[in-house]
């Protein structure tokens, strides 16, 4: 069995990806992007047993930053954002090569300094993993919405609500047009539109990037941007990824103005439309905030009846490591320990008390 480590600027990551059904989350151009966002080292780790793979990628994170009393070789690992989950390859879907493929991880994370690791699951490339991984492997699961792309476009149409139909009507008969283009042909407004319904939600930190983000996904290659319009002004607008067959919905928003026109719900159809003539199987449009069933699911759940699960992987490597930083978290809220592992954050000395 081999197992390697992989650089984001390592070749062997994309030559590993073209062997396996994967999706924009997973390619070292947005990990690499990821890393820079959140001061992280991006990383990949590759378990190969002749054609049974099992690749994965990660972000590692100093710890130090969170407490000065933590030493320098103590760290945890995160999934980038979105959904870059584990990857199988068809051979491997077994689980003795699986749970050998996760001891290795569990081992090299151990060797790597890190205490714990929170992974997010692919829900349409992961949708196997509740039986193919023993019990008690995942957490939090939850439900994301997706279209089938492969149904015609009447039936997608028959299976949209009604009233994200009639809002769509109503949004053409007011002279809103939608039309795919680069980010880049709409960088500013994009930004700007973006920051306001930021803003307008009251959205935590985490949903917040700067332009220098933004800028560096205009220039990959997959990243699109749906934009409708009411006359040169751009009303609702969002970055879609493409991705061997997946298109996944990524940030978007809506301008303050034309907010009870509804026009977000015209640039989901029309993505989806678009998507399906481009010939991919798949358009995720991804679940709730923080996985809960909200009324952002409730939106997204208008335009179809097909659900996958989200998983994600809590798994603490070190123990004794773990519990120190969970007994630092306390102290610096001056709460108990007990409190902080109550929160359902994870890893729980990252929680915001």
């Amino acid at each position: 069995m081999l197992i390697e480590t992989l650089t984001a600027d390592d070749p062997r990551w994309m030559t590993t990806l073209g062997q396996l059904r994967h999706d924009f989350y997973h390619q070292p151009s947005f990990v690499r992007l990821e890393a820079q966002r959140t001061n992280a080292t991006p990383e990949a780790l590759l378990v190969a047993d002749d054609d049974r793979l099992l690749f994965v990628p990660y972000l590692v994170r100093s710890c130090k930053q969170l407490f000065d009393e933590t030493d320098e070789t103590t760290f945890d690992a995160v999934s980038p954002y979105g959904y870059p989950g584990i990857l199988i390859s068809d051979s491997g879907r077994d689980t003795q090569f699986v749970v050998a493929g996760m001891n290795a991880l569990h081992d090299h994370l151990a060797e790597r300094g890190v205490c714990s690791a929170f992974l997010r699951m692919h829900p349409i490339l992961g949708h196997d993993f509740s039986s193919l991984f023993p019990s008690g492997s995942f957490s939090d699961s939850s439900q994301t919405v997706a279209v089938d792309l492969q149904i015609g476009e009447a039936e997608f149409l028959k299976q949209m609500r009604v009233s994200h139909l009639r809002t769509v009507k109503k949004c053409k008969s007011l002279g809103f047009t939608a039309r795919m283009v680069s980010l880049l042909e709409v960088f500013d407004e994009f930004v700007a539109l973006y920051q306001e319904t930021m803003d307008r939600v009251r959205a935590t930190d985490m949903y917040y990037f700067d332009e220098e983000y933004f800028r560096s996904l205009a220039h990959m290659p997959g990243a699109h941007c749906c934009v409708v319009e009411n006359g040169s002004t751009i009303a609702a607008a969002c970055i879609f990824f493409e991705c061997d067959g997946i298109v996944n919905a990524h940030l978007g928003g809506t301008r303050t103005e034309f907010l009870n026109k509804s026009p977000f719900t015209m640039v989901l159809t029309e993505a989806i439309l678009w998507a399906k003539s481009q010939g991919n199987r798949w358009a995720l449009l991804g679940g709730g905030v923080g996985g809960r069933d909200d009324s952002l699911f409730h939106f997204k759940a208008g335009f179809s009846d097909t659900r996958f699960q989200f998983l994600t992987s809590r798994l603490i490597i070190n123990d004794a490591k773990y519990q120190h930083l969970v007994r630092l978290k306390a102290q610096a809220a001056n709460v108990a320990s007990e409190t902080v592992l109550a929160s359902n954050f994870f890893p729980a000395y990252r929680a915001s008390l």
